[in-house]
């Protein structure tokens, strides 16, 4: 196999974070609500119509600031505040499929944030009880959800390691945050044949498991990689992994490892239309492949990192790729690529770089490029796929790596 070799410069993307933006409007923002359920609700594979019907009905832009409206349909994270962000819709309806929520259930939210998840869920259950351990954002979602009259969840401000003892025991407990194992009283609180759904693992390589109470043991599957902000408050000291921000590095790289439970690749989360390949791989047995035929739709795959920009000022990033009739989507960046997004400490976009695009018909080649990192750059996303553009397009041995 003949392998090229490029060293591209890195420009500019936007990767869909939102700056500055119009107002939407009350009519655009119901149309972005409804093309959300079509593509990132139904599209992503939900078919429980409850789940469906709230995410349809739920005003996800009412729990964000205002110049973040905009963008409140789409199928990201955004920041809201303290080092906290929304959940991305296309993941709450998933973790509320596998809730299995209903009518008579009383349900625990640890990691209230903003308030959107506990508003999907309301309509679902008997009563939801939400705990946010950060009071600024407590407070703020305690005030939308009283002015939006979901009059059956009720928040409190507090560590949610210890759970609320006084409403237990709950059918349901829900983590929107990531601790490294599952918190001991949360599983005291839970019935027996109670389900909890909780992202665990280390600051960036997490996995959503789905945990249910049989004979006071919890039976554990794991469905899929994640990010989540790490659990704070008592999971934070109990953690015995942190994150290293000065070694920069992807996990599974070369797309070798599976979860057994669910067949899902380790370490890159919120995939869209991406499957796994072997046969002409450059780099062991497996490589990915993106396909998509409809301009503009979502087919990518991303993973998060540690990063210190006060440290690491330079990083290199690499892969090899190869793209079958690739073409652009509706806008001129969307096309096949590996994009970086560098956050701050507030989990906030302070900058971004592209290594690529490529389009057209194209053998395997390995593209290498150098991107300067941002001094505020606390946390950094690579995003791989065609995001938004066309055709197909197969990636191996994606690394970055920190320049001396």
């Amino acid at each position: 196999m003949s392998v090229r070799v490029f060293m591209p410069v890195f420009a500019s993307i936007s990767l869909a974070i939102c700056f500055a933006s119009p107002l939407a409007t009350a009519q655009s923002l119901d149309q972005a609500r409804e093309q959300m359920v079509v593509d990132g609700i139904r599209g992503a594979g939900i078919t429980n119509e409850r789940v469906i019907q709230a995410m349809a009905t739920t005003p996800r832009h009412l729990f964000l600031a205002t110049n973040q409206r905009t963008s409140a349909y789409k199928d990201m994270s955004l920041p809201i505040g303290e080092h906290q962000t929304i959940t991305p819709p296309g993941l709450v309806a998933f973790m509320t499929e596998q809730l299995d929520p209903q009518p008579t259930d009383i349900v625990l939210e640890v990691g209230t944030g903003c308030g959107y998840q506990a508003a999907v869920l309301s309509g679902l259950v008997k009563e939801v009880y939400s705990i946010e351990i950060v009071e600024k954002l407590g407070r703020s979602a305690a005030r939308t959800l009283a002015k939006l009259k979901y009059d059956n969840v009720f928040t409190k401000i507090g560590d949610g390691y210890l759970g609320w003892p006084e409403k237990a025991p709950f059918d349901k407990i829900i983590l929107t945050c990531s601790p490294e194992n599952v918190p001991q009283p949360l599983i005291d609180q839970l019935k027996e044949g109670g389900r909890i759904i909780v992202p665990m693992g280390e600051p960036y390589q997490q996995v959503l498991h789905l945990l249910t109470k049989e004979h006071g043991e919890l039976k554990n599957v794991a469905l899929q990689p994640t990010l989540f902000v790490p659990m704070t408050g008592e999971a934070a000291e109990q953690r015995a992994v942190p994150a290293d921000p000065l070694h920069p590095e992807l996990t599974n790289p070369s797309f070798e490892d599976i979860l057994p439970d669910s067949g899902n690749l380790t370490g890159w989360f919120y995939a869209r239309q991406m499957k796994v390949d072997s046969g002409d791989a450059p780099d062991g047995r497996s490589y990915v492949t993106f396909s998509n035929f409809e301009r503009g739709r979502s087919s990518r795959a991303l993973q998060g990192f540690a990063i210190d920009g006060t440290e690491v000022r330079q990083l290199q990033v690499s892969c090899v790729v190869k793209g079958t009739n690739v073409g652009i989507g509706i806008a001129p960046d969307q096309l096949a690529q590996v994009g970086t997004i560098f956050l701050d400490a507030n989990r906030s976009p302070v900058g971004s770089a592209v290594l690529g695009p490529w389009r057209g018909t194209f053998g395997w080649t390995e593209m290498k490029g150098i991107l300067r990192v941002p001094r505020t750059a606390r946390e950094g996303i690579v995003n791989i796929g065609l995001i938004g553009g066309t055709g197909e397009v197969s990636f191996d041995n994606v690394q970055i790596s920190a320049v001396d």
